[in-house]
C-alpha cells in the first residue's frame, strides 16, 4: 500500500505513555512527527501540515480535502470536507471523524491515553488478538461491522461525526448530530432538473482534472458520466464484470459510452488470480467485509491511470431507495421499519443451513441489537430508511472500494455527498423515490438518449450466462481450506449439514451456485483467512454461542 494523495497516521492524545507510542509508530508505514505536545501527538507518512496554527492553537485534517483557515468547531470540518483531523490548543485536543466516517480512524485506549492509527494493524502491537465475536456476526449476516466493532475487540473504530476529547485532564467521547441530523430535509419540491443543475455544480471542483468515470449498466454511473461529458471535461470510462455470471454490465456500458463518445476499455479479470486477489482484497480491508475481491483488477490498474475517479458512492440511497423494501416504506411503527431495513441489509437464507441453530440464533439476536444501537439517531427522522442504509452499509461496506482500493495510492470523488448534493437529493422524499421513477426522471433531465439505453436496474435477465470468478476451480480450493479452517478451529459455528459439504472436498461446493449462498460461502471464507491468518495469536476460541 503506498500513501500517495492521502497519509497514514497515528499519535496519541491524553497521558500518553512514549514508549507504547514508540510501539505504534514502529508497527506500521514509516512515519514523521506532524505534532508533539504533551497532551497530543500526531505522525504521518508524508509531511502535514497544519491547515492552522496559532500560538498554542493547531488543526490538521489527512482526508483528500480539508480547509484552509481554522473553523469555528470540529464538526464543521467534518461535514464540510469529510476529513477526520486532530484539533488543539493548551486546554483540549479533539481528535474527530468525518461526518459519514468514510476515512477510518482507529483507537484503543489504554490508561488515560487514546493511541490512534489510520490502520488496524499497527494498534495490534498495543493489545492481544481477540476475536470481537459480535464484529463477525455482522460481518457474515450484513456483510460489515456495525457502530465502532472491528473483527479485534480490543479495537474500535471511531463512527462518523464523532471525536475523542481529553479536556482538564480526562478523555471523552462527543457525539455530534451532522447536519442533515441538525436540519431535518423537509420536501421542497427539488426537480429534477435542479438535481442535475446541482451535480454541474459539483463537477466545477474538478475543472481541468482528468476524469476516470467507471460506467457499468445502472443509473449511478451513466448519471455522472453524462455531466461530466456534458462539460466538457477530459473523460475516460473503464467497466470490470462485478463477477455476478453476466455480461449485462459490461455490454450495457459499451453502449452507453458509444453514445456520450467516451473512450472505453473493459479491464479483464483472470479466474486463476481470484483466491490470491480475495486474500489481498480481505487482508488490505483487514477483514471488514466480504466484499470487493472483483475489484482488486480494477483497482490496481486505477492506481496507474494519472486520473482521479468519479465514484458513484450514496447515488443509491439518495436518489432511487436502494435498499429500501416496501415493507420499510408501509412500516407503521419503529420497531416495524427497522426489522425492515434490516431485513434489507441481511442476505437471504441460503440453499441449506449454514449455521449450527445456536450460532445462528445467536447471530440474528446479536446483530439486531447492534443495528438498533447503530441507527437509533436516525429513528423518527423523515429520511430515516435512506440514511440506514447510508450510515451502515454504505459506509462500512461498499465505500471500502473507492477508500481503501483506489485510496490511498489514488485520488477518489463522491459527487453524490458533496455537502449541497447530499441534502437536496436527501431532501425529496421517498414516496417520489419509489421504484426509482425520480431517478430516471433525474437521468432524462441529464440526457435524454443515455437515458433510454437499458439498465441493470431495471432488466434482471442476463444477456449471456458467463462463469463466475468466485466459483471456478481456483475459488473452490481456496474457500474450501478457508472453511476446512473454520470447521476444525471453530466446529460449533457450522451446521451438520455444511460440514458434510466440506468433508466431500473443493467439488462439493459447486452446489452453491445462488446468490445467497455465494456471499455466505465468501463471508465464511473471510472469517476462515483471519483465524489462518491469526492462528499463533488467538489464544481463546470460545464462542459465546457454545
Amino acid at each position: 500500500m503506498q500513501f500517495n494523495v492521502r497519509p497514514y497516521v497515528c499519535g496519541a492524545l491524553g497521558r500518553i505513555d512514549t514508549a507504547l507510542l514508540g510501539k505504534l509508530m514502529a508497527a506500521g508505514p514509516k512515519v514523521r512527527p506532524a505534532l508533539q505536545s504533551p497532551d497530543a501527538a500526531l505522525f504521518s507518512s508524508t509531511p502535514l501540515p497544519p491547515y492552522h496554527r496559532a500560538g498554542d492553537s493547531y488543526a490538521f485534517a489527512w482526508g483528500e480535502r480539508g480547509p484552509n483557515a481554522a473553523e469555528d468547531d470540529w464538526i464543521t470540518v467534518a461535514e464540510t470536507y469529510e476529513t477526520p483531523g486532530l484539533i488543539g490548543d493548551s486546554r483540549r485536543v479533539s481528535l474527530h471523524t468525518g461526518a459519514l466516517g468514510l476515512v477510518d480512524v482507529y483507537y484503543v485506549r489504554l490508561g488515560e491515553a487514546i493511541y490512534f492509527s489510520s490502520l488496524i494493524q499497527p494498534l495490534l502491537s498495543l493489545v492481544p488478538v481477540a476475536i470481537d465475536w459480535s464484529a463477525w456476526a455482522s460481518i457474515l449476516q450484513v456483510t460489515f461491522p456495525l457502530g465502532e466493532a472491528t473483527p479485534f475487540t480490543e479495537i474500535k473504530r471511531l463512527p462518523g461525526a464523532s471525536a475523542l476529547v481529553f479536556e482538564h485532564g480526562r478523555l471523552a467521547t462527543e457525539r455530534r448530530l451532522p447536519r442533515w441530523l441538525r436540519t431535518e430535509p423537509y420536501e421542497a419540491w427539488t426537480s429534477p432538473q435542479e438535481i442535475v443543475e446541482l451535480l454541474h455544480r459539483v463537477y466545477e471542483d474538478y475543472a481541468g482534472r482528468k476524469l476516470l468515470v467507471p460506467v457499468s449498466g445502472g443509473y449511478d454511473s451513466r448519471l455522472l458520466a453524462s455531466v461530466a461529458m456534458a462539460r466538457g471535461f477530459d473523460v475516460e470510462s473503464w467497466t470490470t464484470s462485478p463477477d455476478d455470471g453476466t455480461d449485462t454490465d459490461i455490454a450495457f456500458a459499451r453502449s452507453i459510452t458509444r453514445e456520450l463518445g467516451i473512450p472505453h476499455r473493459v479491464v479483464g479479470q483472470d479466474a486463476a488470480a481470484y483466491p490470491a486477489d480475495a486474500m489481498e482484497v480481505a487482508r488490505r480491508l483487514e477483514y471488514l467485509t466480504p466484499h470487493h475481491a472483483w475489484y482488486a483488477p480494477f483497482a490496481k490498474e486505477v492506481h496507474g491511470a494519472g486520473r482521479i475517479l468519479i465514484d458513484g458512492l450514496a447515488g443509491g440511497p439518495l436518489l432511487k431507495n436502494f435498499m429500501v423494501s416496501g415493507a420499510a416504506l408501509e412500516a407503521t411503527t419503529q420497531a416495524e421499519r427497522s426489522a425492515a431495513v434490516l431485513g434489507s441489509l441481511s442476505l437471504g437464507q441460503p440453499s441449506q443451513p449454514f449455521l449450527s441453530k445456536a450460532a445462528a440464533q445467536w447471530m440474528e439476536e446479536t446483530v439486531r441489537e447492534q443495528f438498533a444501537a447503530a441507527t437509533s439517531m436516525l429513528h423518527g427522522h423523515r429520511a430515516e430508511l435512506p440514511l440506514s442504509v447510508l450510515h451502515t452499509r454504505t459506509v462500512r461496506g461498499i465505500a471500502r472500494s473507492a477508500v481503501n482500493l483506489v485510496g490511498p495510492e489514488a485520488s477518489f470523488a463522491a459527487p453524490f455527498i458533496h455537502p449541497e448534493f447530499f441534502d437536496a437529493a436527501l431532501s425529496v422524499g421517498v414516496a417520489r423515490k419509489d421504484k426509482g421513477r425520480f431517478y430516471r426522471e433525474v437521468l432524462y433531465a441529464a440526457n435524454p438518449r443515455v437515458a433510454a439505453l437499458p439498465s441493470t436496474n431495471v432488466i434482471k435477465q442476463p444477456l449471456q450466462r458467463m462463469p463466475l470468478r468466485s466459483t471456478a476451480a481456483p475459488a473452490r480450493s481456496y474457500a474450501h481450506n478457508m472453511l476446512e479452517t473454520l470447521a476444525t478451529r471453530v466446529p460449533g459455528l457450522l451446521s451438520d449439514e455444511l460440514h458434510e459439504v466440506v468433508a466431500g472436498g473443493p467439488d462439493a461446493l459447486t452446489r452453491f451456485n445462488g446468490w445467497n449462498d455465494r456471499f455466505w460461502v465468501r463471508g465464511l471464507v473471510l472469517f476462515g483467512l483471519y483465524l489462518s491468518d491469526f492462528e499463533n495469536d488467538l489464544a481463546d476460541l470460545t464462542t459465546p454461542f457454545s
